[in-house]
Parts: C-alpha cells; sequence; structure tokens
C-alpha cells in the first residue's frame, strides 16, 4: 500500500499581524530597560522683582524587557534516512517547524492583548494594560480603557476617540495622541469594516456623515488578529512614542546537526526577545459589554 501524501504541512498562513501593533527594537543585552520622567509643570506667575521657581523633573517609572529563550526541534533516524521511501515527508518536516515559529511569535504577542484586562499581568506602573487606574509618578490616575465596557460600535469608537483626544502627561498637562489603527479579532472583521467605512452613519437611517471616517480617524486602518482569543474587545494603537513594544535579541535561527553516537540528524530553531509595553498610552480598550 502507498501513501498517496502526507497532509497538514501545506497550510497558508496569516501575513505577520504581531508587527502591525508592536514597534520593534533590537538589543544587544540581557534586558532592556525604559524610564520614564515626570517632566515639568505649569509656569508661575512671577511678581517685580521676584525670582523665578524651580521645578525638578523627577524619574518615572521603569519597565524592564527581560528577554526569554523560546525553542523546537525534530530529529531524523538515520534508519529513516536509509528506509523511508517517502522522503518528501522529510522534506517537509523543516518547514513545519517554521510555521511553528511564526505561530510562536504571534501567540505570545497576541497575549499581550489578550490580558490586558487582566490584573495578573502588570506593567511598570503595577496595573494591567488597560486600565482606568493607571497611575501617575507624581500623583493621580489616568485611563486608556472605556469608563462603562462596551461592544465595538459607531458610539463606543467615537468614545475611544474623544477619551485618546483627552490623554494628559505626568504632570497633567495635555498632550497629542491620536489613534492609529483599529485591532479586532477576526469575529468583529465585518462590524469594523461597516462602521469605518461607511459613508454615513452605521446602522441608522440618519442621513448623516460618518464621523470618524470624516475626521480621519484610524487612518492605519483595521487590523484583524487572529490570535486574540476574546471576540468581544477591541483595541486603538495610537502614535504614543513609546507605547507597545518588541525587543529582538535573536532572531529566529535554524540550525541543523548530525548525533555522533546515533547518526541521528537533530533539527532545532531558536530564537530570544521579548514583548510588551512601556507607556499605556500606546493603546486605548475595551473588554466589550
Amino acid at each position: 500500500m502507498g501513501v498517496n501524501a502526507i497532509y497538514g504541512n501545506a497550510y497558508k498562513e496569516h501575513t505577520p499581524e504581531w508587527t502591525q501593533i508592536f514597534k520593534k527594537y533590537t538589543s544587544s543585552k540581557a534586558y532592556e530597560e525604559d524610564v520614564g520622567s515626570t517632566g515639568f509643570g505649569l509656569l508661575s506667575t512671577v511678581g517685580e522683582g521676584e525670582s523665578v521657581s524651580y521645578d525638578k523633573a523627577e524619574q518615572g517609572f521603569v519597565k524592564r524587557y527581560t528577554h526569554v529563550k523560546y525553542g523546537l526541534g525534530f530529529i531524523i533516524t538515520q534508519e529513516m534516512f536509509e528506509d523511508n521511501q517517502y522522503q518528501g515527508a522529510m522534506i517537509n518536516r523543516p518547514e513545519s517547524l517554521a510555521f511553528s515559529v511564526h505561530q510562536t511569535m504571534e501567540t505570545i504577542a497576541a497575549n499581550v492583548l489578550n490580558r490586558a484586562f487582566t490584573s495578573t499581568y502588570t506593567g511598570a506602573d503595577g496595573v494591567e494594560l488597560c486600565s482606568t487606574l493607571h497611575r501617575n509618578k507624581s500623583g493621580g490616575t489616568y485611563s486608556n480603557e472605556l469608563a462603562t465596557a462596551a461592544d465595538l460600535s459607531e458610539s463606543s469608537l467615537e468614545q475611544m476617540v474623544i477619551d485618546i483626544g483627552k490623554y494628559t502627561n505626568d504632570r497633567g498637562l495635555k498632550i497629542r495622541v491620536v489613534p492609529q489603527k483599529l485591532v479586532v479579532a477576526v469575529d468583529l472583521e465585518h462590524e469594523a469594516i461597516r462602521i469605518l467605512k461607511s459613508a454615513l452613519q452605521n446602522d441608522t437611517a440618519n442621513n448623516a456623515i460618518n464621523a470618524l471616517r470624516a475626521s480621519g480617524s484610524f487612518p492605519g486602518g483595521i487590523v484583524v488578529n487572529h490570535y486574540l482569543t476574546d471576540a468581544d474587545a477591541f483595541f486603538a494603537i495610537t502614535d504614543c512614542p513609546h507605547g507597545l513594544k518588541y525587543f529582538e535579541r535573536k532572531k529566529p535561527t535554524f540550525a541543523m546537526e548530525d548525533d555522533w553516537d546515533t547518526d541521528n540528524a537533530k533539527f532545532k530553531a531558536i530564537f530570544r526577545g521579548a514583548w510588551g509595553w512601556t507607556d499605556p498610552r500606546g493603546i486605548h480598550g475595551s473588554p466589550g459589554a
């Protein structure tokens, strides 16, 4: 009996998705640290003959990215080489390993968003990625989550844009941060398209313009991430300079070696890196209603 085909190795892959959410950096150290600064407050009035008051920019929160090593391999025995008449199956195995590498990177990156509302996964300020209680080093709090959890809709996205437009820095001064991309699970793709690309208001009989489209909100478009586990959650990625990051310590590397004692051939793939976030203002989210 002959084998007609080996299936399970020839599936197509999604184009890389984590690269549309995280900004990539390279690293040459065991870890990388981003150190915040509080900046200065508002100027105060100075009376005639009086001296100027002086402020001090203090060190803010420190975010450490500790690199993690990931690896996987497979073995082809000498007997498999010598006896197997279906050697095409052996050729597919390195391709399958590469597929596993890509899937691993996508999964780890997506988990940053999958855990965005989970209090056990915290950032530099001791709070989860999306929260209504992010802490300022100088005192007070700010939010990068809808005050009332809501499903994806025109009104919830408008509120998200409004919230982002009210962002302030650590000292409470207004800053210009704007949404760039809307990130959704595959379950919300079509709803997101209807909301952002309709010429008029979505799902109404009103003859009114689509304010989100007219104002140019989300110029980077819709990012569908197939690795998000919550079908209701959605996120706005902003242009905040130091938001979501990936530090590549060692890019994916593939190697092969023969084992002297067994004459088996060993194949492996490894990479090192760290995904996370520095400034929570780089994202605004809702877990859904």
